[in-house]
């Protein structure tokens, strides 16, 4: 416990309680020095923490990237199995269209001994209309050597002559027609019938689709066997990513007990009286939050806005923003009266980043005029430092500042600024009571 000298009494007695001033101012100047140390000891842990989200959003991402994958086997693998489906068809296909051709040929044998009975019965044919043409021709001598008794046997046995040498001419050409048709159907059996010393085309062409089919079922074989290999080390490198990210995760829940540790160690010791670094902002946000809070209780007795709407949790998203931006029933209003307060906060020194007022979800209407421009269409980067009002910080920092009821909350934390840019930065947070009800808080961020 400090003490401190008392008025009056004895010159002993000052000269006693000089060593113990010193003592107390020692202790005094201890304490200072281990808030400060306990505070790099924080931006330490914050970074450390940022570090593992950085990690923590990689490992997520492979961790997508491993069930893609293994989606994207699993869709090979039904390919490679309709693969092999499809060739076992196509073997059995050919199969049946061997058998098919087997078929066909022994009608083709069939058509060819049927030829050669027609063949021989247009022969005989021949045959018999050349011996009528003979019979005929020898009626008509006799008939001429009858005279006029033997005229009308003539004309009949010239009529018989003529007929005979029509069928004749028929005869042969039959004969011939069956002549070519029978060399085309034998070299059609010829192709049909499978000579394993000298295979003909269109077996030459089956024995082709066959070895191509067995090639095609060998590959998918092989295709299946790495496929399956791959397959094992993906769910190996799926296990892997998800014991990284459970060590991440424990990892992180670990530096953020430490960081929350570090902070609260300043909080208590700004608690006990001592003037801390961190003291003048507690103060000055502590101070912004009670005008904020004054402005909103005003605006509430004039009537310039009702309390359902000053309380408005109906985010509505502004299309086309990127970063996602909202708007409320309260904006109008905090564009007003949020300025003043804010900007003469943010002039309080030159450590300060940013003194903002945030609803109880962390919805942050009204920003600090430099980080109010209106967003570039397309340019997310831009807008991610430039444009932050209108927009919801619900992650931890940005809840916990704008649930926080106590008198004042410090915490530790990295801050992003687009373009893979991150800064470290303290906040001091009061809440914001208007008519008895938690509005939000007041965030002053300032830098080490």
């Amino acid at each position: 416990m400090f003490r401190w000298p008392r008025s009056g009494g004895s010159t002993s007695a000052v000269s006693r309680e000089e060593p113990a001033r010193r003592e107390d101012a020692a202790a005094l100047n201890v304490v200072k020095g281990l808030s400060r140390s306990i505070s790099t000891v924080g931006k330490d842990a914050a970074e450390v923490r940022g570090a593992l989200e950085d990690t923590q959003r990689v490992v997520q991402a492979q961790s997508e990237a491993m069930q893609a994958l293994a989606r994207q086997l699993q869709q090979i693998g039904q390919a490679q199995t309709a693969i092999a489906a499809a060739t076992a068809q196509s073997t059995a296909a050919v199969q049946r269209a061997r058998g098919a051709l087997g078929v066909v040929g022994g009608e083709v044998n069939g058509m060819t001994s049927t030829l050669a009975q027609v063949s021989d019965a247009a022969a005989e044919i021949t045959k018999i209309s050349l011996q009528t043409r003979l019979v005929a021709f020898n009626a008509a001598v006799e008939a001429k050597h009858a005279g006029d008794a033997g005229r009308g046997f003539a004309v009949v046995a010239e009529a018989v002559k003529a007929l005979a040498g029509q069928v004749e001419s028929s005869s042969k050409a039959i004969v011939t027609a069956i002549a070519s048709l029978q060399a085309r159907i034998d070299s059609f059996s010829a192709e049909l019938t499978h000579d394993g010393k000298k295979p003909s085309a269109i077996h030459a062409a089956f024995h082709e689709v066959e070895e191509d089919v067995q090639r095609i079922a060998a590959s998918a074989a092989e295709s299946g066997q790495q496929m399956g290999l791959l397959n094992e080390r993906a769910h190996e490198l799926e296990r892997e990513v998800s014991q990284a990210s459970h060590g991440l995760k424990v990892a992180f829940d670990g530096s953020d007990r430490f960081l929350r540790m570090a902070e609260e160690l300043v909080e208590q010791i700004a608690e006990s009286g001592i003037e801390v670094d961190d003291m003048p902002f507690i103060r000055a946000a502590q101070q912004a939050a009670t005008e904020i809070a004054g402005l909103l209780e005003a605006a509430l007795r004039d009537g310039r806005i009702s309390q359902a709407d000053l309380f408005d949790e109906n985010y509505r998203p502004i299309d086309g923003t990127s970063p996602q931006q909202h708007a409320t029933r309260f904006c109008a209003l905090t564009d007003k009266l949020f300025p003043t307060v804010q900007e003469k906060t943010l002039a309080f020194s030159d450590k300060v980043v940013f003194c903002i007022a945030a609803d109880r979800n962390g919805y942050i209407a009204t920003h600090n005029r430099k980080y109010c421009q209106p967003q570039r269409p397309g340019d997310t980067v831009w807008n991610t430092a430039n444009s932050r009002y209108r927009r919801i910080f619900n992650d931890r920092t940005g809840l916990a500042s704008a649930r926080n009821q106590r008198p004042f909350l410090l915490q530790t934390y990295r801050r992003d600024m687009g373009g893979g840019r991150f800064v470290v930065l303290k906040e001091a947070t009061a809440p914001i009571i208007v008519a008895g009800r938690h509005w939000g808080g007041l965030r002053l961020a300032f830098n080490f």
